[in-house]
């Protein structure tokens, strides 16, 4: 399986209190089946027998419960010297993953106002086999207080190109990874504000989204999971999304995005046939 582009989010991954529950969670609210890594508590994710995300116990109670996400880069020792420069922090350098770490070489660094996030470096694993898809990865964006440091960070470091939205009512702003044409179609994760909207004790942090086909089924099914709804369904632009915490206390977001022609088109042919 060939390497992401430097920058672009290829893995996710949740620190958990007890993986098993989250099992039971996201196997009811993605349909997602499991695999343990060898003799180890990590669990592999999968959507139609594809990975796309791992389960992981925290090792420290003190550690928060979230959902990470992993940028890829072909070499994380020299990743980790530009995060440095550029004002971030290493938290856990560069390390072997797997045994005999073929798996890949892993990092996880903060931005300059301390949002976490992972480096990866491929070795046997790319990283995710499926993506944009339901029941898989599609979006990441950060949330900060002070863009003004996060912005040149990120595309300092990433090489990232920015365009800020348009819409006046929104500061957000859209990174495209490096040589390409900055823009919506080339877009690979954002840059959001924490405004006074948000509770005073929110810190600079990651939210992961995740495809699924009917936003408000997503909703409703964590509550019955015991999870909360933080941001009810509502449309977007780029479809129907809302914020969700499991019953663990890990956020994260569903996208439903908008049927296209073609989509119509799809669900007309079938209805036909059903109808012969």
């Amino acid at each position: 399986m060939a390497a992401f582009p430097e920058g672009t989010p290829c893995w996710v991954d949740a620190a958990l209190p007890d993986v098993e529950a989250g099992k039971r969670f996201y196997g009811e609210l993605f349909g997602w089946t499991f695999q343990q890594q060898g003799d180890g508590p990590y669990a592999d994710v999968f959507s139609d027998g594809k990975l796309v995300a791992a389960l992981a116990p925290k090792t420290d109670g003190r550690m928060p419960t979230v959902w990470g996400v992993y940028f890829a880069t072909p070499d994380a020792a020299v990743l980790a010297g530009r995060i440095t420069a550029a004002g971030g922090q290493v938290i856990v350098p560069p390390n072997p993953v797997g045994f005999p770490g073929a798996s890949g070489i892993a990092a996880t660094a903060a931005d300059p106002g301390g949002a976490v996030f992972g480096l990866w470096e491929a070795g046997d694993r790319a990283g995710f086999e499926k993506q944009g898809k339901p029941g898989s990865y599609c979006w990441a964006e950060v949330y900060t207080r002070d863009k003004e440091r996060a912005d040149p960070f990120y595309e300092t470091v990433f090489g990232y190109t920015g365009t800020d939205l348009e819409d006046d009512s929104v500061d957000f702003r859209l990174w495209s990874p490096r040589g390409a044409e900055p823009g919506e179609e080339t877009a690979i994760g954002g840059r959001s504000v924490i405004t006074d909207a948000f509770p005073a004790e929110m810190p600079d942090h990651f939210l992961i989204y995740f495809c699924v086909d009917d936003c408000d089924e997503a909703a409703a099914a964590v509550t019955r999971l015991d999870g909360r709804v933080q941001a009810p369904p509502f449309d977007t632009p780029y479809g129907r999304i809302a914020v969700l915490t499991d019953n663990q206390g890990a956020t994260f977001a569903v996208l439903a995005e908008p049927e296209t022609e073609a989509d119509d088109e799809i669900a007309a042919k079938e209805a036909e046939d059903a109808a012969k």
